[in-house]
């Protein structure tokens, strides 16, 4: 009884282990991991005035049976008790290692699908920390194991992120800080 425990223990954090495959990065010749993102990132409403721009993003060495990608950006300070989601692209094509970035995202690869913010509406929206304080922010690439997601049109965050979790191989993950804006 006590090896079964054991093996069902080390099955369960093997299983764990599959979220990030090794050597699976991303990267951004915009901004490093961990540092302050410019004001021309920002969002341009809710009292930022930025010119909404994504930073470039690649990523390299994708597990095996890679199918398809996404790519969230998310706000894990925002004061809402879940966090924030600014962005949720998806259905990446399988050959695409990079996003260019830009204003509002900038050009997304053919048959990509942007899904709604937590605004209700898709597209990309940058950081907009609060006046005086700093939030940290977390792009992450998943590599999915289907080319296409089973979602609808218009359907939440949370549920893309269901999804997501669902056929997810590995992911690769960057984090920033955007303020304290004065």
């Amino acid at each position: 009884m006590k090896i079964r425990h054991t093996l069902i223990a080390l099955a369960l954090a093997g299983a764990g282990l599959s979220a990030q495959a090794a050597g699976f990065s991303l990267a951004s010749s915009d901004i490093q991991a961990g540092a302050t993102v410019g004001a021309d990132m920002y969002w341009n409403s809710f009292g930022c005035s930025g010119k909404n721009v994504m930073p470039a993003l690649s990523w390299k060495d994708a597990p095996a049976g890679t199918r398809s990608f996404a790519v969230t950006f998310y706000d894990k300070d925002a004061p809402t008790g879940s966090g924030f989601w600014h962005w949720v692209l998806y259905d990446i094509p399988a050959g695409t290692t990079r996003l260019a970035g830009g204003a509002h995202g900038g050009a997304l690869p053919a048959g990509a699908v942007e899904g709604n913010t937590d605004l209700g509406k898709p597209g990309f929206m940058g950081p907009c920390p609060p006046v005086g304080r700093q939030h940290r922010y977390v792009y992450t690439v998943h590599a999915l194991k289907v080319d296409k997601l089973p979602v609808d049109a218009g359907a939440s965050p949370a549920l893309v992120g269901f999804f997501l979790w669902q056929n997810r191989l590995a992911e690769a993950t960057l984090d920033i800080k955007a303020g304290p804006r004065k």
